[in-house]
């Protein structure tokens, strides 16, 4: 409704519109796309050094004159650090210019201003758009969509409130952890108006399994035809292991932060791809922050972004924290595989293994797995892996089924033994997306752990949490 009352932000949204449409029929060439890029770079470059307090002080000295993307190396990182200690100072616009103002959840430090003006939400949810409709149309044609967000207060419900808004789809916000809706709410609600989707987290997909089957009723049996997965690492096998037990269809459907907005989106195929309309793309060695060439191959290292729109706070090389696998498409875009945080990196007798590696070899293969954990242990020089899996049924082929996966597990990660049995995990892998992977899924027993996440996700569970 806001384009009626604000005629230049509705012709702004048609006009980012057509040209993301545009891109994704391939009638943008890579001279194009490079065109724009460094036209971009350097009217955002304007707009934060002369608008925000932050980057008035964090490039000066800096040439900006004539910088473009294959300079921009040339500038300092924003990181993690900066944000907190920042606040709103980074910003480049005032408060009351935004529409809606967000915050980090705070599990693992000062919560992160993270404020949003129209132009934010039209760039980043033009390409959920352009890319869902084409996901959504494969399920069938009428859909009422269920959105649980990690919190009432997170940008999720309003994202995809007008994500399907702007598709003709119907949204209901039941945010299962509110006092007012609650586990069982949701479950009616689901039967009740015959949901047709979930978007939620793959912790969320797994609790309402859970609560369906101890009521009785079998999550497959359910009107829910697929599943929107947000918020924390996803392997293909943890994807099929929701959609076994659900009998839908999953999709990972974006990576995406609360400070960063949306960095890539999910196609039909079911691959993530950047937007690189959007967003400028780095790839660095984390420890010594050297670039890796994208131009052809894959790359495996943090990412880097700098926003290419004049939002309320647009970040310049800002070090996400994040590794990814990375792969250079034909028109531009990366293929990227969000595989862990940095600090999530495990070493397991001496080599190193993301969160995602670790993952894959548990669940690979895995049917029927609702969720794990693990415990980390050290006897004799030796990593010993105690996992827990909870099954959605306890059928006689589970124990075989087992077996495989600890020699699997053991034939994969050399060196290690793993012990492994069926039993119920804790609620603490359902703090995921506001803490980490690492903090709701291992618990490391050696001397040198460094368990802090794992303790401000007890922390934030103790506090009411549920």
């Amino acid at each position: 409704m806001y384009a009626i009352f604000k005629e230049e932000i509705g012709e702004k949204a048609k006009q980012i519109y057509r040209e993301h449409y545009d891109f994704s029929t391939g009638k943008f060439s890579l001279e194009q796309l490079h065109s724009h890029q460094n036209k971009k770079l350097r009217d955002i470059i304007k707009y934060v050094a002369n608008s925000s307090l932050f980057y008035r002080e964090h490039l000066k000295g800096f040439d900006l004159s004539s910088l473009t993307t294959s300079t921009i190396e040339t500038l300092p990182f924003t990181t993690k650090e900066d944000l907190i200690n920042s606040g709103l100072t980074l910003s480049s616009a005032p408060l009351h210019h935004s529409w809606i103002y967000y915050e980090t959840t705070g599990t693992t430090g000062k919560p992160t201003p993270c404020p949003r003006n129209e132009t934010d939400s039209i760039h980043n949810n033009t390409p959920l758009i352009i890319n869902y409709r084409n996901i959504f149309e494969q399920h069938g044609d009428e859909h009422v969509v269920g959105v649980m967000g990690p919190t009432e207060l997170h940008s999720t419900g309003d994202t995809f409130e007008d994500v399907f808004r702007s598709l003709g789809y119907c949204v209901v916000k039941m945010w299962h952890r509110s006092p007012v809706v609650g586990m069982k709410r949701v479950m009616s609600l689901i039967n009740e108006l015959q949901i047709t989707a979930l978007v939620c987290t793959p912790a969320v997909a797994i609790a309402v399994a859970r609560f369906l089957k101890n009521a009785g009723q079998e999550p497959s049996a359910t009107s829910i035809r697929l599943i929107l997965t947000v918020g924390e690492l996803t392997t293909p096998s943890l994807l099929r292991n929701i959609g076994d037990v659900w009998g839908a269809r999953i999709y990972n459907c974006m990576y995406a932060s609360q400070e960063a907005s949306i960095l890539a989106v999910c196609a039909s195929d079911s691959n993530l791809y950047t937007v690189p309309l959007n967003n400028y793309y780095e790839v660095i060695e984390p420890s010594t922050g050297k670039g890796y060439p994208l131009t052809e191959g894959q790359v495996t290292g943090e990412l880097v972004i700098t926003h290419l729109y004049k939002g309320q706070k647009p970040l310049i090389r800002y070090r996400t924290g994040d590794m990814v696998r990375s792969t250079r498409m034909p028109d531009g875009r990366l293929k990227v595989v969000p595989i862990g945080r940095v600090r999530d990196v495990l070493s397991l007798n001496g080599s190193t293994y993301c969160a995602w590696d670790l993952e894959t070899v548990l669940l690979e293969k895995m049917h029927g797995c609702l969720d794990y954990a693990i415990q980390i242990d050290r006897n004799e020089n030796i990593d010993i892996l105690n996992i827990t899996v909870e099954m959605i049924n306890q059928k006689p082929a589970v124990n075989s089924m087992l077996e495989n996966v600890k020699r699997y597990i053991e034939k994969n990660i050399p060196g290690v033994k793993a012990n492994i049995s069926a039993g119920e995990t804790s609620s603490i892998t359902a703090t995921s997306a506001m803490v980490s992977w690492k903090a709701a899924r291992i618990h490391d027993l050696r001397p040198a752990a460094d368990n802090r996440d794992r303790e401000a996700a007890l922390a934030l569970m103790n506090r009411g949490f549920k």
